[in-house]
Formats: structure tokens, C-alpha cells, sequence
């Protein structure tokens, strides 16, 4: 897969789901979104947002384009 560049959050969930996002926005990504998707990847962020590890949520801010 290519390389999605680097991110960074305060939020360990924001940062996870961000990276998610972009994986599964990638043309080349199968492989690495059936790796997720077989170990629970996308259950275990829904579960750390319910118990209060922090949010899902995030703002993509692009930098140095």
C-alpha cells in the first residue's frame, strides 16, 4: 500500500480512525483492510469510544501541500 503520510492527535481514537479512513480511501488498501476487518479492527474503536477512551471524531487539516 502507499504511504498515507503521518498524523498526530492528542486523541488516540481520532488518530485511529483517521487512519482507517485513509487506509480504506486507498486504491490499494485490500489487503490491508481485510487484515482490519478480520481482527475486529473497526469493533474495537466502536468500543473504546463507549467506554470513554476518547472520540471518533477529527478534523483533517493537510499541511506542506
Amino acid at each position: 500500500m502507499h504511504d498515507i503520510g503521518i498524523l498526530a492527535s492528542a486523541d488516540p481514537l481520532a488518530i485511529d480512525q483517521a487512519a482507517i479512513d485513509l487506509v480504506y480511501a486507498m486504491p490499494d488498501s485490500r489487503s490491508l483492510v481485510n487484515r482490519i476487518e478480520s481482527r475486529n479492527g473497526l469493533h474495537t474503536l466502536e468500543a473504546g469510544e463507549k467506554i470513554g477512551l476518547g472520540s471518533r471524531s477529527y478534523r483533517l487539516v493537510i499541511m506542506g501541500e
